[in-house]
C-alpha cells in the first residue's frame, strides 16, 4: 500500500485525533467571494483559514473534496498555518461552492489570517492546560477519600464507606466532565462523521465508569471508581498537552519567512516624487528606491546605481554580491553600501521569498501526511475493544440460559447489573491508557535526554521520522562549515598590518576576517570604498588598494583554486594575494564517518561555488556533492530522492535551505541558523560541533525500539487481561489497578533511554 493509501485508510478508520471538534458550519455573514484574488495566467485563487483540521486524514478529506469539485485545478491544505489554497480557471468555480463543500465536511473557514490561526492554536493549548490542571487537582483530592476505602479499615462501616464515595463523587464528577471535554468533543466529532478514534473508547470508559460508580454509591455497594477516572484523564492529558506543545513549535516557518519580506517601499512617481507605500501595492514596472541597509521588498532590476548585496539568506553564499545596472535584486536581499534605483519585475506574491514560503508550506504539508505508529495501532484497537465489551455483556446476559438449553448443567444466571459491571471491567482494563502513553512517554524521555545534550526537538513525530532515515543531505556554508571566513595565506607582519589598515574601513566579510587575524590597529587615511570593487587609501603616505584582482592588481595572474580572495597593492611593491577559507566544523569528518558507519548515504547540497564545495567535500570525506544550487533545486533534489524510495534527513542553516528542510522526511538546523530555517527544522542543535546530529539519530532509533516495545507490552497486557476480565474474575477496581500498572510499565520502559550512552562521549 502506498503512503497516500495508507494515510487514507488511517483517516477513515481513526478520524481526527484532535481534542477539538470542527465547527459544523461557516460563520454567518462570511462571503467567501471576498477572499478570491487573481493569480497568474487567468487563474483565480481562494485562500481561507480552515478551523478544526488537525491530522493527515483531514488533509486527505478536504483536499479530495476540493479536487472533486468541477473546475478546481489544485487544492492544498497546510496544517501548520491552517491555510487552504484552492485554484481554478477564472469563471469555472464559485467560491461559495467551495465554502459549502467545506461546511458539508464539518469544517468552518474564514479569511486567511496567520494571526487568527495562531490565536486558535494558543487557545487550544490553554484549554488542554486547564483540563490537565483540573484533572491533577481532582486526582489528589479524590485520593483523600479513596485511600481509607482501599486500606480496608476494619472500623469503617457501610455508611462511612458510602459517605467517602459521595465525597469522591462530588469532586470527581464535575472535574472529569470538564477535563474530559477534549476527548468527548473529539469522540463526538468522529462519530458524527461515521468514524472512530482513540478518544471514543476513552470517552465511553470515562462515562460508563462514572455512571456505574454513581449507581454503586447510590445503592450502598462496596466499590466506586472515581479515583481511577481522574487519574486516567490526568495521565492521558499529559500526553495530549505534550504532543500539542511539540507540534506548536513546528508551525512558524512559512510565517517567519514572509515576515522577513519588507512591508513598505519607497516608490518613485514619474515626476521624481517619492512616496512610501505598502509592498503589496507595488506593481510590475513600478520604480522604487532602495537605500543602503534596506531589505528589498520585491524582485526587481537595477536601473541606476552600483552597490553590493547581502544575499547570504537567499543563496548561502557568504560573500556580498555586486549589483550594477541590469542585475536582478531578489526580495529579501539587503543593500549594503549605496542607494539603488530599481524597476519592479514581479509583485510581492510572485517574489522569490513568496515562492520559498510556498515551497515550505508544500514540504510541511507532505510531512503532515506522515501516519504515526500510535494512529496505526488505533485502527485495529478501537473496533476490537468495542466488540469485546459488547460480546462480554451479551455472553453474561444470555449465555447461561443458552448453555443450559444446550444441556450444560450448573450454570447460574447473571443479573443485568453484574453483566454490565463485567463489561465495564473489560472496557477499563483495555482502556488505551498504556497505548496512549506508549509514544508520549518515550517522547518525554527522549526529548529531555537530547535537550541536555544541546538538541531541541520541535515536532511531536520528529523522532519517529528521524529513526527511519537512510540518507543525510547537508548544506555546506554554516552547516558543514562554520560559515565564517578565516585567513589562509601566511603574511609577514608588515604586510598583514598594512592590509588590515585598509580592511578596517570596510564591513565586507573578508575584510572583517583580515582584521580579526591582524588584531587591533589604526585605519588607513583617506580611505574610500568602491562598491563591489574594494578600498583605496593611504598607508604611510603611499597609495594602497585592497579588493578584487581586477581592482587592486589587474595584471596579476588568475588562480584556479576558486578560493575566496582579496588582493593588496601598496605603492610599487608586487601585489599580494590574500586567500581565505571557510573552516569545517571541528568534528565534521568524524561525524560524516559515523553517519556512513550507520549505513546512511551522505551528500552535500550547497549554493556556494563549486571549488569551495569540492574542497569541503574532500576534507569531510563526502563523495557526492552539488554546488551553486538554488532553493527550488534543493527541494527538487529531495523530491527525487523521495521518489527513489529514500527517507532523507536535511541539515541546513540558511534561508535558501528552509524549503528543503520542510520538504525532507526529517530535518535539523544549527542554533546559528536564521529563524526561518530553525522554524522549518524538526530539531535544532547548539554549539560548533555536528555531533548532536549523530546523537539525535541514535536517540531516535532507540526511541523507536522503546515505542515498539511499549506497544508490544500493551498488546501482551491486553491479551492476558481481557480474557480474565471477560470471564468475570476481575472487578472494575482490579481492572483500574491493572490499567495503572500497564501505564507504569510502559513509562519505566521509556525511562531506559536515560541510561543510553551518547555517541559524543563514547567517541571523544
Amino acid at each position: 500500500m502506498d503512503a497516500a493509501a495508507l494515510t487514507a485508510a488511517s483517516a477513515d478508520a481513526v478520524g481526527c485525533p484532535s481534542g477539538l471538534a470542527p465547527p459544523a458550519s461557516s460563520p454567518a455573514g462570511v462571503d467567501p467571494t471576498a477572499f478570491v484574488r487573481a493569480g497568474e495566467e487567468d487563474v483565480e485563487v481562494l485562500e481561507m483559514l480552515v478551523q478544526g483540521a488537525r491530522c493527515a486524514g483531514c488533509i486527505r478529506k478536504i483536499e479530495g473534496a476540493m479536487l472533486a469539485l468541477p473546475g478546481v485545478r489544485d487544492a492544498r491544505l497546510n496544517l501548520s498555518t491552517a491555510r487552504l489554497r484552492v485554484t481554478w480557471a477564472r469563471g469555472d468555480v464559485d467560491a461559495r461552492t467551495i465554502s459549502s463543500a467545506l461546511a458539508g465536511l464539518g469544517y468552518a473557514a474564514t479569511a486567511f489570517d496567520p494571526a487568527e490561526g495562531q490565536k486558535q492554536i494558543d487557545e487550544e493549548g490553554r484549554r488542554l492546560l486547564r483540563a490537565l490542571a483540573v484533572a491533577a487537582f481532582a486526582s489528589m483530592n479524590v485520593m483523600m477519600f479513596s485511600i481509607p476505602v482501599w486500606t480496608g479499615d476494619l472500623d469503617m462501616g457501610g455508611s462511612t464507606r458510602t459517605m467517602m464515595h459521595w465525597w469522591s463523587a462530588i469532586v470527581a464528577i464535575p472535574a472529569a466532565l470538564y477535563s474530559g471535554r477534549p476527548f468527548f468533543r473529539s469522540a463526538v466529532a468522529a462519530l458524527k462523521r461515521g468514524r472512530t478514534n482513540m478518544d471514543v473508547p476513552i470517552s465511553i470508559a470515562v462515562v460508563l465508569t462514572l455512571t456505574m460508580s454513581l449507581v454503586e454509591t447510590a445503592t450502598g455497594r462496596h466499590h466506586a471508581y472515581f479515583d481511577s477516572v481522574c487519574m486516567l484523564l490526568f495521565l492521558l492529558l499529559i500526553g495530549r498537552y505534550l504532543d500539542h506543545r511539540l507540534r506548536e513549535k513546528a508551525r512558524t516557518a512559512a510565517r517567519d519567512l514572509l515576515a522577513m519580506q519588507a512591508t513598505t517601499a519607497v516608490r518613485l512617481a514619474a515626476d521624481g516624487r517619492a512616496e512610501a507605500v505598502a509592498a503589496k501595492a507595488l506593481e510590475t514596472d513600478d520604480t522604487i528606491l532602495l537605500a543602503a541597509g534596506e531589505r528589498a521588498p520585491v524582485d526587481a532590476v537595477v536601473v541606476d546605481g552600483v552597490s553590493e548585496l547581502d544575499c547570504a539568506l537567499l543563496t548561502g553564499e557568504t560573500l556580498p554580491v555586486p549589483a550594477r545596472i541590469g542585475d536582478t535584486v531578489h526580495a529579501g536581499a539587503i543593500n549594503l553600501t549605496r542607494p539603488l534605483t530599481l524597476r519592479v519585475s514581479s509583485p510581492v506574491d510572485a517574489s522569490l521569498v513568496a515562492q520559498l514560503a510556498r515551497l515550505i508550506e508544500i514540504g510541511e504539508q507532505g510531512r503532515a501526511r506522515f501516519v504515526r505508529i500510535a494512529d496505526k495501532a488505533v485502527r485495529l484497537y478501537v473496533p476490537v475493544v468495542h466488540s469485546l465489551a459488547a460480546v462480554t455483556f451479551l455472553f453474561w446476559m444470555f449465555g447461561p440460559a443458552l448453555l443450559r438449553t444446550a444441556g450444560v448443567a450448573g450454570i447460574a444466571d447473571v443479573s443485568f447489573h453484574d453483566a454490565v459491571m463485567i463489561a465495564v471491567a473489560v472496557l477499563i482494563i483495555t482502556c488505551p491508557c498504556a497505548l496512549g502513553l506508549a509514544v508520549p512517554a518515550v517522547q518525554v524521555v527522549a526529548t529531555g535526554r537530547l535537550f541536555k545534550r544541546g538538541v531541541l526537538v520541535k515536532s511531536g513525530d520528529a523522532l519517529e521520522r528521524l529513526a527511519q532515515i537512510d540518507t543525510v543531505v547537508l548544506d555546506k556554508t554554516g552547516t558543514l562549515t562554520l560559515g565564517k571566513p578565516r585567513l589562509a595565506t601566511s603574511l609577514d607582519a608588515g604586510t598583514l598590518d598594512a592590509a588590515a589598515a585598509l580592511a578596517r574601513c570596510s564591513r565586507h566579510p573578508l575584510s572583517r576576517a583580515l582584521v580579526d587575524a591582524a588584531g587591533p590597529g589604526a585605519p588607513a587615511r583617506a580611505a574610500v570604498e568602491v562598491p563591489g570593487e574594494g578600498i583605496t587609501g593611504e598607508i604611510d603616505g603611499v597609495a594602497a588598494r585592497l579588493g578584487r584582482r581586477s581592482f587592486a592588481a589587474p595584471h596579476a595572474p588568475e588562480h584556479d583554486d576558486d578560493a575566496a580572495e582579496l588582493w593588496f597593492a601598496h605603492g610599487d611593491a608586487a601585489p599580494v594575494r590574500i586567500a581565505f577559507v571557510d573552516e569545517l566544523r571541528p568534528d565534521a569528518a568524524r561525524v560524516i564517518a559515523a553517519l556512513q558507519a550507520r549505513g546512511l548515504a551522505v551528500e552535500i547540497l550547497s549554493g556556494d561555488r563549486a571549488g569551495a564545495v569540492a574542497e569541503a567535500a574532500r576534507e569531510a570525506g563526502v563523495a557526492h556533492w552539488s554546488a551553486e544550487t538554488r532553493p527550488a533545486q534543493k527541494s527538487a533534489r529531495l523530491d527525487a530522492l523521495r521518489a527513489a524510495g529514500h527517507k532523507v534527513l536535511m541539515v541546513g542553516d540558511g534561508l535558501n535551505d528552509a524549503a528543503a528542510l520542510a520538504a525532507a522526511h526529517a530535518s535539523a538546523s544549527p542554533g546559528t541558523a536564521v529563524e526561518v530555517s530553525q522554524a522549518a527544522a524538526d530539531i535544532v542543535f547548539t554549539g560548533k560541533h555536528l555531533a548532536p546530529v549523530v546523537d539525535a539519530i541514535d536517540t531516535a532509533r532507540a526511541a523507536q525500539k522503546r515505542i515498539t516495545e511499549n506497544l508490544a507490552l500493551s498488546a501482551l497486557y491486553n491479551a492476558v487481561a481481557v480474557p480474565v476480565a471477560a470471564l468475570g474474575f476481575v472487578t472494575p477496581l482490579v481492572a483500574a489497578l491493572a490499567m495503572a500498572g500497564s501505564s507504569l510499565l510502559v513509562t519505566l520502559n521509556a525511562l531506559r533511554l536515560q541510561g543510553m550512552q551518547s555517541w559524543t562521549s563514547s567517541s571523544s
